[in-house]
């Protein structure tokens, strides 16, 4: 056992936000709040997390304030009286760990599916009315049959009221003791719809060429800056791929990414998160990841995703690709770190199955071998 000493088991800083160490616990979707509400177990389970050292969580995807933001009745929320005390139990259990937390604002936009809704009457919010074009995409046939018909493109008021909810959202959760927020810009939900050239075919001033195509999620930024100020950061999730489609693209060019990425860092983006299938993933040919290409385009920080602490990504699992097996992979990370590639590094099904495994990780213990089940857990 040797303790790892590299520049990613330190701390480091941004706005007034400051981490132990440059590993976060990625945001996850785990469906265990009932009616929308965190509860006690939702507090021990993310408080288990910063007891093992991790330097920050970024929560599941949380509901925004607009009643087509999600789906399931099991998805939590941010309003209500009863949310935001919940939350405020696991904002206080995470920071009485020595844990820092920000939550992933979330509106599932195409995504929603109606039928495991408590309000089936409510579509989910697409640009131009289109899910998008089915391609590489592992959603079952059923879900994509419901799914594919368009209906009606969100009008002005829609688009406003959507802003607004993230903005609302936003305040509150600062004030319950969130240490910052995360944005969920990505894997086809609403604010990436916007992005997608496919499902963004409008018109107006939120349509056409990619710059035009991120002004909505440049709003939504806008609208969250203002609402919590100039002291708490705020991380962007961003994909190429989608759940409609795994081989799709927001940007096919460095030069289109910048025309997305450089209007969002401006609008207040502190961090943006690259999400991709392997976090040593090259785009753009072979000189850099997609978390490369966003801290180069921008001058901001970036995260890594993918793949951390597995021998393979989360796809290859779910679709019964081989084994899936508990790896150090510490060593590429850290080379692609020391190679400018990113400044912070999330860690995602490690985390589900091991809450000390960023303790493991900087006293260079073995790690625990992976349970699959666990997956299925909040422990």
């Amino acid at each position: 056992m040797t303790v790892r000493t590299h520049a990613l088991y330190q701390p480091w800083s941004v706005r007034n936000l400051e981490l132990r160490n440059r590993f976060v616990m990625s945001p996850m979707t785990r469906n265990f709040s009932p009616g929308g509400v965190p509860g006690p177990d939702v507090a021990r389970y993310y408080a288990r997390r910063a007891a093992g050292e991790v330097g920050l969580i970024v929560t599941e995807g949380v509901g925004v304030d607009e009643q087509q933001a999600i789906d399931s009745p099991r998805i939590p929320v941010m309003h209500g009286d009863e949310a935001m005390a919940g939350w405020k139990a696991v904002v206080d259990a995470v920071h009485a760990a020595g844990g820092k937390i920000v939550p992933q604002l979330w509106h599932q936009g195409a995504m929603r599916d109606p039928d495991i809704s408590d309000n089936p009457q409510w579509r989910g919010h697409r640009p131009s009315g289109l899910w998008g074009t089915v391609g590489n995409t592992s959603s079952p046939a059923d879900y994509v049959a419901r799914m594919e018909a368009p209906h009606a493109p969100m009008t002005d008021e829609e688009i406003a009221d959507s802003i607004a909810a993230f903005g609302r959202s936003a305040r509150r959760a600062i004030d319950v003791g969130f240490d910052g927020i995360a944005i969920h810009g990505a894997h086809g939900y609403l604010i990436d719809t916007f992005f997608w050239a496919d499902t963004n075919r409008r018109e107006d001033r939120y349509g056409g060429d990619a710059a035009a195509r991120a002004r909505f999620g440049v709003e939504i930024v806008a609208a969250i800056r203002r609402e919590i100020g100039e002291d708490y950061p705020i991380f962007f999730r961003f994909s190429q791929h989608k759940q409609q489609d795994y081989d799709a693209e927001i940007a096919t060019t460095p030069d289109e990414l910048a025309a997305i990425l450089v209007p969002l860092a401006e609008a207040g983006v502190d961090v943006f998160d690259a999400s991709i299938r392997r976090f040593n993933r090259r785009v753009f040919g072979e000189e850099h990841t997609l978390a490369g290409w966003a801290r180069r385009l921008t001058g901001k920080a970036s995260m890594a995703v993918g793949g951390v602490g597995m021998n393979n990504w989360l796809r290859d699992m779910a679709t019964g690709r081989g084994e899936t097996l508990s790896v150090d992979n510490l060593d590429e990370v850290e080379q692609l770190f020391d190679a400018g590639e990113f400044d912070l590094v999330a860690v995602g099904r490690a985390l589900i199955n091991d809450p000390e495994w960023t303790r493991r990780a900087v006293a260079g213990e073995a790690f625990a071998p992976f349970e699959r089940d666990r997956l299925a857990r909040l422990e």
